[in-house]
C-alpha cells in the first residue's frame, strides 16, 4: 500500500526533505507534490499484482522518485511463495549487473583522486594484462586456437566502456577457455580471491582488439580489481567506507549476513510457461554457471560487475546521488563533470541492430540516444542498466526522475515487464 501523508504534514516536511534521500527513514510524499498523478502511479501497482496473480512472477518492489522524493514504494506477491512469506519493501534482492554502475564509481573516484588516468593501462595495476592475445580465425581445417599480439593495452577506459574484448563465459568462442580456467560469472560460490580469478583471466585471449567495439563481459570485475590494488583495500571495504557509508546503503553489500538472510528474495524461473522455485544449487545457463545461494553461503570473492545484493530504497539513494550530480545532502561524492561524463555515450552498440540503436554506453550505464528510434516513452540523455536475475533502474536528468524495480527471475521466459514498467512511470508524469 502506498504511504500518501496529508498534504499539511508534506509541506511541514519541505525543508527536511531536502536531505531526506540521504536520511534513514525517507518520508513518501503525494505524487502531486512532485508533479506525478497518483491515479496513473496506482498502475504500477495493479499491472504487477496481475503478473503475480497469473504467476508470471512471485513477487516484487517498485519505487518512483521525482524531484529528490519518493511518490511511489510498493511491495507486491511474495517474497517466498511457497512457505508464504508476502514481498517486503525492504527486501534484498540480487543485483548482478547493476553492481557495474556502483563499481565504475567506485573507480571514478580514484580518478578524481588524481591516482591514474583512463587512458592508463591495466597493466599498471595488474601486471599480468601486459601481454595480450587476441583471437584470430584459425586456419580451415585446424582446431587450435590461433591468436595475435593485441595491438595496444587495455586501459581503464576499455574496461569502463566494455571495450576491451574480454567476454562472459557465455560467449560461444571463448566461453570454454574461461570454464576450463575456473574463471567465475561473479554469481557463484568461489574459493579464488578477485585477484587470484583476474590474473588467470588475463592468460585467456581477448576477443578482439582492444577499443574495436563494444561486448559485454567481465570488465567490471576487472575494474575491481583496480580499485583494490590502488585504493589498497579489499572490494567491498572500499564501497563501504567511500559509499555505502555515506549514502547510508546499510543494507547493500556482496554478501548476507544471518541477520538479514530472512530478507532475501528467493530466485525464481519461469521455463514452459511456469513459474517455478529454482531449488538448483548450481545452474549452467548457456555456458554461464550461477548460483542462487552465493550470497548466503558467502566467500572471498567480490565481483564488481555482478555480485552486490541491496535494497530497492538503497539503490534509490545511490542513483539519486548521481541525479543530483554527486552530491549526497550536504556532501559531494563525485563532482558534477565527474556524472556528466560518466553519463555520456562513449561507445554504440552494433549500429546494425535496430534494437540498440537508440542507445550507447557511457562509463557503467546505458544511455539513451534518440528517443524515436526506441519507440518507448522516455527522455534523450537518460540512463540505466538491469541485472540477471530481473533488476532494472534507470534515471532520467530531463524529468528529474528514479525508476527501480526489483525481482528475483531467470530465466524470464520472455517477460517484459522491466520496459512495461518504465511507461508505466512515464504516463504517470502530470505537470
Amino acid at each position: 500500500m502506498l504511504l500518501r501523508p496529508p498534504l499539511v504534514i508534506v509541506v511541514s516536511l519541505l525543508l527536511a526533505q531536502l536531505s531526506a534521500a540521504y536520511s534513514a527513514d525517507v518520508v513518501l510524499v503525494q505524487p502531486g507534490v512532485v508533479g506525478l498523478s497518483a491515479t496513473r502511479l496506482d498502475r504500477i501497482t495493479q499491472q504487477l499484482e496481475k503478473l503475480v496473480e497469473t504467476e508470471q512472477l512471485a513477487g516484487g518492489v517498485t519505487l518512483v522518485a521525482r524531484r529528490g522524493q519518493v511518490a511511489h514504494l510498493t511491495a507486491v506477491g511474495w517474497q517466498d511463495k511457497e512457505n508464504h512469506i508476502p514481498m517486503q519493501q525492504d527486501a534484498i534482492f540480487r543485483i548482478a549487473s547493476m553492481s557495474k554502475a556502483i563499481t565504475s564509481v567506485a573507480a571514478m573516484l580514484l580518478y578524481e583522486e588524481g591516482h591514474f588516468r583512463l587512458t592508463d593501462p591495466v597493466a599498471n595495476f595488474i601486471p599480468e594484462f601486459g601481454q595480450m592475445r587476441v583471437l584470430a580465425e584459425s586456419e580451415a581445417g585446424r582446431d587450435e586456437v590461433n591468436t595475435v599480439a593485441a595491438k595496444r593495452a587495455i586501459t581503464i577506459h576499455d574496461l569502463l566502456t566494455h571495450t576491451s574484448g574480454i567476454v562472459y563465459q557465455s560467449n560461444t568462442e571463448l566461453g570454454e577457455q574461461y570454464n576450463a580456467a575456473g574463471i567465475t560469472t561473479g554469481l557463484l560460490e568461489e574459493s579464488r580471491t578477485i585477484g587470484e580469478n583476474m590474473r588467470a583471466l588475463a592468460t585467456i585471449p581477448l576477443l578482439h582488439q582492444p577499443g574495436e567495439r563494444f561486448t559485454y563481459g567481465l570488465n567490471t570485475d576487472v575494474l575491481g580489481r583496480v580499485v583494490e590494488v590502488v585504493s589498497g583495500l579489499p572490494l567491498d571495504q572500499f564501497l563501504q567506507k567511500r559509499l555505502f557509508g555515506p549514502l547510508q546503503m546499510a543494507s547493500t553489500g556482496f554478501f548476507i549476513d544471518g541477520k538479514d538472510a530472512s530478507r532475501l528474495a528467493t530466485v525464481y524461473a519461469r521455463q514452459e510457461g511456469k513459474l517455478q522455485r529454482e531449488t538448483r544449487q548450481k545452474i549452467d545457463d548457456a555456458g554461464m554457471i550461477y548460483s542462487p545461494s552465493y550470497p548466503v553461503q558467502g566467500s572471498g570473492y567480490f565481483s564488481g560487475g555482478a555480485g552486490l545484493c541491496s535494497t530497492a530504497m538503497d539503490y534509490y539513494r545511490f542513483c539519486q546521488m548521481l541525479l543530483d550530480n554527486g552530491r549526497a545532502g550536504h556532501s559531494r561524492i563525485l563532482s558534477r563533470k565527474t556524472v556528466e561524463l560518466m553519463t555520456t555515450e562513449h561507445v554504440s552498440f552494433d549500429p546494425e541492430d535496430l534494437g540498440t540503436r537508440s542507445a550507447g554506453f557511457g562509463l557503467g550505464f546505458r544511455v539513451r540516444r534518440r528517443l524515436g528510434l526506441a519507440a518507448e516513452l522516455g527522455s534523450q540523455g537518460s540512463y540505466g542498466w538491469g541485472g540477471f536475475f530481473y533488476t532494472v533502474f534507470l534515471i532520467d536528468p530531463q524529468e528529474e526522475l528514479i525508476m527501480v524495480s526489483m525481482a528475483q527471475l531467470h530465466p524470464s521466459g520472455g517477460l517484459d515487464w522491466n520496459s512495461r514498467f518504465s511507461a508505466l512511470v512515464y504516463q504517470a508524469i502530470d505537470d
